[in-house]
């Protein structure tokens, strides 16, 4: 049973928490993932290399009682799935923020707008000034950092439930499986594929400034 004391500890600890995200968003318009988000993206992520190790070869592990080798198919094997979730949360840092859209589909693997219009600014040798050295426009946000925390948390967590969607029928998807199992508002899973949005784009006759600097620009690689 926890003590009086241990409580108010844990409270604190909570609240801190929550209003260091709220001073992040507030201060430098940082968004981390919802836990919606972080359901919807690792379980396509795993979907999809799931469906790219897709194979009939059959495998040998460990030694039956008789001494031979354990013939397994590779689908349906333990290494198959171990390997996909060692690897899937490095696979969150292929992806951008894109801070043009409000939904889910924000994540999304391709440039934001925003970089890809201060890109070409460049290649035509306007000079853009945002207050980091060009070679880290690419790097990942805040967001995307903290989304590969987010990523393993989620597998360590969910482990057993993806397991047991692996190893049964896989009657619904594994997004079906997971997020509507665990998620207490899974409104996210229903916006479209990201790759179907497009990033709002200028009006006719609207031009980009020539030179951008310092505040006026972007004050922090987040907020693009």
């Amino acid at each position: 049973m926890l003590s009086l004391t241990s409580f108010c500890i844990v409270l604190v600890m909570v609240s801190h928490t929550q209003s260091g995200a709220n001073f992040e968003e507030e201060q430098y318009g940082i968004i981390y993932a919802t836990d919606c988000e972080v359901c919807k993206l690792v379980t396509k992520e795993v979907a999809e290399r799931l469906q790219s190790s897709d194979s009939s070869d059959v495998i040998e592990t460990g030694y039956s009682i008789d001494g031979q080798k354990k013939k397994t198919k590779y689908n349906k094997s333990e290494l198959r799935l171990v390997e996909i979730l060692d690897d899937v949360c490095k696979g969150m840092l292929d992806y951008r923020i894109h801070k043009e859209r409000k939904d889910s589909t924000r994540f999304a693997k391709k440039m934001s707008q925003t970089f890809e219009t201060l890109h070409n600014l460049v290649n035509k040798g306007v000079e853009v000034e945002l207050g980091i050295p060009q070679e880290l426009w690419d790097e990942p946000s805040a967001e995307i950092s903290h989304l590969k925390t987010q990523c393993e948390r989620f597998i360590e967590d969910n482990e057993d439930t993806i397991s047991e969607w692996y190893y049964g029928e896989q009657e619904d998807s594994l997004k079906e499986k997971v997020c509507n199992k665990i998620l207490e508002d899974p409104k996210c899973l229903n916006d479209q594929n990201e790759e179907n949005v497009k990033s709002k784009i200028p009006k006719d006759g609207e031009k980009p400034r020539k030179k951008l600097k310092g505040d006026s620009a972007v004050n922090n690689r987040s907020e693009l």
